[in-house]
């Protein structure tokens, strides 16, 4: 078991590096770098930027030294806590992502477990009650959650809060809080801003979860082990939950893997919609003006998120199936 993990912890490093380097090069591939956008930036605002102040500039941000060479230096600096700097804000790239980057880890995780915590006891019992009405309403539901862009429902409840009740739900905290240190006022403000933008991002990865879910129940309740025990007077809950539901929970414990990068790449269009202070809006943003240290940083952590949900689920899957660590041991 330990060697297993330690194995799995190796691939990830090897992984890491390799995404590390394929995010740099892609960055890198449009034509241009980020002094020809900001003196096309300058040239729409009718301003001039000379030759030698072009020249400059990629000198003074390294943009002139070979792509191996700003990739060694920008690896370096990350593996030291140093992401570079952005030079589009004119600041560290840790101080451009600085709160954004704990409110996109919270929202993320908050909207990972909600949408674990709904799709678990619904996939559950749509299995059990297979046509029932319940089944079917949830039906519809995971259908429709299918169905409907997150961005299009934030925008539905944004129009709708407003001309119902004059609320502006958009955001993370109240005008307020807005600008003001972290306090327990500001927390517990947090706390009642989270839910509606977890609950959206949350809602697509939801309804696939309970199709999942209901879907491997359904064929394990089906198998002979279930009649057995059936037949043997065990009780309807304990032999639903000691077997079918442990084994239906290894494709549903593989979703985390994508669960992490998902929320966090997904929620950009949400973010601008709902004015989200997450690194998702910062992501476009730096793509767009070709700033390559702070949009590296923000795609090197979405895979690095991939690389630890593949860990966790990994681990996840060990502790739900017996059989694949019996395999381990043997």
């Amino acid at each position: 078991m330990l060697a297993y993990i330690f194995r799995r912890l190796i691939f990830a490093a090897a992984t890491t590096v390799a995404i590390s380097v394929i995010a740099f090069v892609i960055i890198q591939l449009p034509p241009g770098d980020f002094v020809d956008a900001y003196i096309a930036s300058i040239s729409a605002t009718g301003g001039q930027v000379s030759l030698a102040e072009a020249e400059g500039l990629r000198i003074q941000f390294g943009l002139d030294r070979p792509m191996y060479l700003q990739y060694f230096a920008w690896i370096t600096g990350v593996v030291q806590g140093d992401f570079g700097f952005s030079v589009e804000w004119r600041r560290p790239v840790s101080e451009v992502i600085g709160d954004r980057l704990w409110m996109t880890v919270i929202i993320s995780v908050f909207a990972i477990l909600l949408s674990w915590g709904l799709a678990l006891p619904i996939g559950i019992y749509s299995a059990v009650r297979q046509y029932s009405i319940g089944d079917y309403v949830f039906t519809f539901v995971g259908f429709f959650g299918l169905a409907v862009p997150n961005f299009l429902l934030a925008l539905i409840i944004l129009y709708f809060s407003f001309v119902l009740f004059g609320a502006n739900v958009g955001g993370l905290f109240s005008a307020e809080y807005q600008l003001e240190p972290w306090s327990w006022g500001k927390v517990w403000d947090l706390a009642k801003h989270l839910p509606l933008p977890g609950l959206i991002l949350a809602i697509g990865g939801t309804a696939q979860l309970i199709r999942i879910m209901r879907a491997n129940l359904l064929d394990e309740l089906r198998k002979p082990y279930v009649v057995t025990a059936r037949a043997k007077g065990m009780r309807e809950s304990r032999v639903i939950l000691k077997y079918p539901v442990r084994a239906a929970l290894n494709p549903f414990a593989s979703t985390i893997g994508y669960l992490f990068p998902f929320v966090v790449s997904g929620s950009i269009i949400i973010s601008l919609v709902l004015s989200l202070p997450t690194v998702g809006p910062l992501l476009l943003r730096s793509l767009v003006a070709q700033d390559m240290q702070l949009a590296g940083t923000i795609v090197l952590m979405l895979g690095v998120l991939t690389v630890i949900g593949t860990f966790i689920s990994d681990l996840v899957l060990m502790w739900v199936d017996p059989r694949l660590r019996a395999g381990l041991d043997g």
